[in-house]
């Protein structure tokens, strides 16, 4: 269900892209990049300056930890700030990963729009599992529960919680089906949620 309320229109369009690990946050990504426009900016390349300026292997536990230390110690929204101010002035721009509630919370002031992709937890493990040099590749069906389990709720304001920022989503995609189903169901929300927006501004 959307969620955008009363939202005045900006100059620029932002979008903030969240979701559960192996739901096609990328292919939704790079669908907005190829086919409609939006400029990338990734909170990935944030993180991996500050492993290397620490001289750390590029590994994703590293990439959580660093992501942590980061928001510890600046704030919780502080990797999506950093982005957000590079991305603000692009007429349509995506910023990818939304992983932590004040990270969706920033975006939201700002009046940007969150997506949120999932698809069935089998189909995502299968995803994953097949990945070549994904690092969460070749695990067990278990652990890979597990490790989202983990991951995806922390009660801390500067640690992952997918699954809170989800729910403060303005549309919800599921994809579980084909890649043309997917480009589909992003136009449809964003067919949607420009309209919410229009109809409140």
């Amino acid at each position: 269900a959307s969620r955008a309320k009363k939202r005045r229109r900006n100059k620029a369009m932002v979008i903030g892209v969240t979701g559960t690990n192996g739901s096609g946050k990328g292919a939704v990504v790079e669908y907005l990049v190829s086919n409609k426009g939006f400029s990338r900016y990734s909170a990935r390349t944030v993180i991996l300056e500050e492993i290397r300026n620490r001289h750390l292997p590029e590994t994703k536990s590293n990439m959580r930890e660093v992501a942590n230390d980061l928001r510890r110690e600046h704030g919780a929204a502080y990797v999506i700030e950093r982005l957000y101010e590079m991305a603000k002035d692009d007429a349509k721009a995506v910023v990818e990963s939304i992983r932590t509630i004040g990270e969706a919370e920033f975006l939201k002031e700002q009046k940007a729009i969150i997506l949120a992709v999932d698809a069935d937890r089998r189909l995502r493990y299968e995803r994953v599992a097949n990945k070549k040099g994904f690092e969460l590749a070749h695990i067990s069906f278990e652990d890979f529960c597990e490790i989202e389990d983990r991951e995806m709720a922390s009660s801390e304001p500067w640690d992952m919680n997918v699954f809170g920022v989800m729910q403060l989503a303005d549309s919800r995609i599921q994809n579980s089906g084909t890649l043309e189903e997917l480009h589909h169901a992003v136009d449809q929300a964003l067919m949607q949620v420009t309209r919410e927006i229009s109809s409140d501004s």
